[in-house]
């Protein structure tokens, strides 16, 4: 009997073996032909041509302005699994009054509601936990329980919870997402999109400490009073294990169910760069493959410039009136001045001529004058300001570069030597309306000088013509006088 039933359990183990394997070869299938799908990005006119990949849904996405460098799929709705939780973290840190040492308590809600084949830590009800232990468990284990009492910890309830992350997902933009539970496992109203991951993904590589966490190998739990297991556990992210080498890697995180297919949200900085890749729906490993191709392809064929090294058509004229030795208001800088921070990542396929741009003076920063909008072939690539002077020597924009290959990651390119005939430049002469109203005032004070000096000439003439009139009047009274004492002397005689 033992014997038939231990022939029947290794029939059973082969069978559930060849399934799986015959499975993953069907899904091998499928991820193989999904690399003929269209990428979209590609069918921009003269942009950099991206890899084909086997992920169902692809981007990659500069984390600073929201440039999207490649896409395939973006808002196609699909199951995002255990990415979810990015979004259950970037909450846990915005609750107000938040401190890593909080206590969070796990609920019967919490760990029982858990399905019996989803992730976890296996914490009991009743235990708690600080905060920062339940972050570490979320993003290095993957901690399904965990997610839900940190859900219950910010909003009081499960329910209230999610109502709070899909408000939180309207406000960064989200546009095909709808959540349903804290930590991803499969529901068929619980999705979300590549574009809105890579917004969640702004939003939580922002935090240095979810950063920080995310990218950690090991973490250990230590038996507490309130929790009482002794756990050393391991992050089972290739790029954190180490079996894909990634230059700059700000952070990742993980996600899989049977129906979700493999997930994966990447954050990589060099030199001064910083995109989010998120791959979904793909195979194992190849989710960490095309994550590095999709990085490569961006790294290799965009490059960030500093608008103001380019930048014509709105162009301040100054003469150093503000800024010169002899300004006349004392050591002072422009008064307005396009913002020498503003930058742009570009194809290197593409000149900066070759963009179209329009202001906007309704400006919300008090800070800024306007905005200047850049896009190309009708693709949005950022934007740049005009900006209220603050500090001293803002006026070098004006007549030099200001800026060098550094370690920024600013190009600094010789800036373009023509500018397309079409194309009238926008100009502000803030120095030259202040330099004659200047002259102007000159002008009515020299005149008003010129004045009294001829007032003071004629007025002296006057003066010196009444002096000469009283000496000879007071000669013509003396000289009678004399003669008449004369004429007396001679008839004395």
């Amino acid at each position: 009997m033992k014997r038939k039933i231990r022939v029947l359990s290794l029939f059973l183990g082969a069978s559930i073996l060849f399934s799986s394997v015959h499975g993953y070869a069907d899904f091998k299938e499928e991820a193989e032909a999904r690399k003929s799908w269209p990428i979209q990005s590609n069918q921009i006119e003269n942009w950099p041509e991206g890899p084909a990949i086997g992920a169902g849904s692809a981007i990659l996405m500069d984390a600073d302005s929201g440039l999207i460098l490649y896409e395939k799929n973006i808002h196609e709705h699909m199951f995002p699994a255990s990415t979810t939780k990015l979004m259950t973290c970037i909450l846990a840190m915005e609750k107000e009054n938040v401190s890593l040492s909080d206590m969070v308590y796990f609920s019967e809600a919490a760990v029982m509601s858990i399905p019996p084949d989803g992730s976890n830590m296996g914490i009991d009800v009743g235990n708690e936990m600080t905060l920062e232990e339940c972050l570490y468990g979320i993003l290095v284990c993957s901690a399904n329980e965990i997610s839900n009492a940190v859900g219950e910890y910010v909003s009081g309830s499960d329910e209230k919870f999610v109502k709070l992350m899909n408000e939180r997902a309207k406000e960064l933009g989200c546009l095909d997402t709808h959540f349903t539970n804290a930590h991803g496992y499969t529901d068929p109203d619980h999705y979300t999109s590549a574009y809105d991951l890579a917004l969640m993904g702004r939003e939580f590589f922002k935090n240095e400490l979810l950063s920080k966490i995310s990218r950690t190998l090991t973490y250990h739990w230590y038996p507490t009073p309130t929790q009482p297991d002794d756990m050393l556990l391991s992050s089972r992210n290739y790029f954190i294990a180490g079996y894909y080498d990634i230059d700059g890697l700000v952070g990742s995180k993980t996600g899989f169910t049977d129906e979700s297919r493999q997930c994966l949200v990447t954050c990589c900085e060099r030199n001064g760069i910083r995109l989010i890749c998120v791959i979904m729906q793909e195979e194992t490993p190849y989710q960490y493959e095309d994550t590095l191709a999709l990085f490569n392809y961006g790294y290799n064929n965009f490059e960030k410039i500093n608008i103001s090294d380019y930048e014509t058509n709105y162009t301040i004229q100054n003469e150093n009136f503000f800024s010169s030795e002899s300004d006349v208001f004392g050591d002072s800088s422009p008064i307005i001045f396009l913002d020498t921070t503003s930058t742009l990542l570009i194809p290197k396929t593409v000149q900066f001529n070759d963009l179209t741009s329009k202001i906007s003076f309704a400006v919300e920063d008090k800070d800024h004058l306007a905005q200047i909008d850049y896009e190309y072939n009708g693709k949005f690539l950022g934007n740049g300001y005009l900006s209220f002077s603050e500090t001293k020597n803002t006026s070098d924009f004006f007549n030099e570069t200001a800026f060098s290959d550094s370690d920024d990651g600013v190009t600094n390119r010789n800036a373009p030597e023509e500018i397309k005939e079409e194309e009238e430049p926008t100009f502000i002469y803030v120095n030259n309306i202040v330099f004659w109203i200047v002259v102007f005032l000159s002008l009515l004070l020299s005149i008003f000088i010129v004045r009294k000096i001829f007032s003071n000439y004629n007025f002296a003439k006057r003066r010196q013509s009444i002096i000469q009139k009283n000496r000879l009047n007071s000669s013509i009274d003396y000289k009678p006088y004399e003669i008449s004492k004369k004429s007396r002397r001679k008839r004395k005689w």
